[in-house]
């Protein structure tokens, strides 16, 4: 009589696992490119949507192909035929939690939410990470023992990415949502602090590779070590970042969140994971450079202080005269006179939610042959992008919608600048040697024949620094709810 174990019983032929190898292998690839077209698409606005739909069908592609394996897998290791529906249990339970907590969220989110969203999520990635990787740590897989050293090293630095993503993501979030102050966390020594959490970490990496499963006391103590600290540097490093440099630190963080995807696609020897990782951690990099750039400033200087908030500004005590007021009919008229007028957006507007308002106006003026154009600065909002998707969601047509580049040297032809909602990226102090600001590339609204500015109130903007462009012999203020005020314009018509 031929006896057999219950594994053997349920055991995947070898054919049928190596055709789903291939079968998986190949969805990563279509769902790759399809992440690389998404990326490519998102660069312009005109694409924007397409890009969103091409990485939609990456993901779902990746997930379908992820569970088909996990489920495979299970069949193969199970003692019994319950593996596969147990597996997929866990992995809808998981799914539906993610996705009753998720819909609501994003349902009732608001685009001037968005920015503290993203960084919530971001944080997300970096918990996943960490958990990965002590779970990796105490149950390695075949694959993982055949590397030991080599996936060693790569659990402690995934553990290390997602920890500096978790707490710099909530530190953002926390700024960004205003539960925090947006001004920088000044520690004494802070740049040598970094330096030596750095250098601790990297020490306790050598003596969690060398203790390994051979001596797990003491490659727990390294663990620890190295995700406490960790920790305190991604909460470190964002809290010593001022509110005028938070745009850059939204990408900064999309950036470490991809790094710390890829670290967990090492752990978990899944090739779809690392080439994800590396996209959304290179662009995000490349993002945050870029941004830096346009605001003539080093990426390390924002990473290593940041500015706004500090005492230069708070100690700003110069009179810069009186202000004086519009109201929204004398706007119009102003409007109805002008041949050229430029719209320069910022986060007040997100704030408001004037961007469908405005879209009326630009509608109303070009109708009476006024030429329009919207001047958009890099940092505009609170996240990269955050003033053109406004517009863009308001039916803003796209060739209308221009980057700093394109117009700062055509102000002074400008009749009339609407500023709405805008402060620290239409500011003069930023060409003021030892400003706060100073290097900061700005929208020269100054320039032009008459600056009509919409605030609720003369406060400093979000790095702190007062702004004399509000008190300018050409420049009115139009006091009030933007959205409010660009109504009564509307109606004034």
């Amino acid at each position: 009589m031929t006896t057999y174990s219950a594994q053997a019983a349920t055991a995947v032929p070898v054919a049928a696992l190596e055709m789903t190898d291939k079968i998986t292998n190949l969805a990563y690839l279509v769902a790759a490119l399809l992440f690389i077209l998404a990326l490519a698409g998102l660069a312009k606005q005109e694409t924007a949507s397409r890009g969103n739909r091409f990485g939609m069908a990456g993901m779902a592609i990746a997930l379908v192909a992820t569970v088909l394996k996990a489920v495979v897998a299970s069949i193969d290791a199970g003692e019994d035929s319950s593996g596969p529906v147990v597996t997929l249990i866990l992995i809808a339970v998981a799914m539906l939690i993610g996705a009753a907590i998720g819909i609501p969220r994003a349902k009732k989110v608001e685009m001037t939410g968005m920015p503290e969203l993203i960084a919530l999520l971001h944080s997300f990635v970096g918990l996943a990470a960490v958990l990965i990787g002590l779970n990796s740590f105490i149950h390695p897989d075949a694959n993982a023992e055949a590397i030991a050293s080599f996936h060693l090293g790569e659990v402690y630095l995934g553990v290390f990415i997602g920890s500096v993503t978790l707490t710099g993501s909530i530190v953002a979030y926390l700024k960004l949502s205003a539960k925090m102050s947006g001004k920088p966390l000044v520690l004494p020594g802070r740049h040598l602090l970094n330096a030596a959490v750095i250098l601790v970490c990297l020490v306790g990496m050598g003596v969690f590779i060398w203790a390994g499963h051979a001596n797990l006391t003491l490659a727990w103590i390294a663990m620890a070590v190295n995700l406490v600290l960790s920790l305190f540097l991604g909460f470190h490093l964002v809290a010593a970042i001022g509110g005028g440099d938070m745009p850059v630190v939204v990408s900064m963080l999309n950036s470490y969140s991809g790094w710390a995807a890829a670290a967990a696609g090492f752990m978990l020897f899944n090739p779809l994971l690392i080439i994800v990782g590396a996209l959304v951690g290179s662009s995000g990099a490349y993002l945050s450079y870029v941004m830096c750039q346009a605001m003539n400033r080093s990426f390390i200087s924002v990473i290593l202080g940041g500015f706004g908030g500090d005492s230069a500004a708070d100690g700003d005590e110069r009179d810069y005269g009186e202000h004086t007021e519009i109201t929204a009919a004398d706007t119009a008229e102003l409007l109805k006179n002008a041949k050229t007028v430029m719209i320069t957006p910022g986060y007040g507007m997100a704030v408001a939610q004037a961007q469908y308002p405005v879209a009326a106006l630009v509608a109303k003026l070009r109708e009476h042959g006024v030429k329009v154009a919207f001047g958009i600065h890099p940092v505009a909002g609170r996240l990269p992008g955050h003033m053109n998707v406004l517009l863009a969601e308001a039916k803003v047509p796209y060739d209308l919608v221009l980057e700093l580049d394109e117009v700062n040297d055509d102000f002074g032809e400008v009749d009339v600048v609407l500023v709405i909602g805008a402060n620290d990226t239409v500011n003069p102090i930023a060409e003021e040697p030892g400003s706060p600001i100073a290097g900061m590339p700005v929208l020269k609204v100054w320039e032009a024949g008459e600056v009509i500015v919409f605030k609720r109130s003369m406060g400093s903007g979000y790095a702190g620094v007062q702004n004399p462009l509000f008190f300018n012999e050409n420049t009115d203020m139009l006091l009030g709810d933007a959205k409010t005020s660009v109504e009564e314009i509307n109606a004034a018509l």
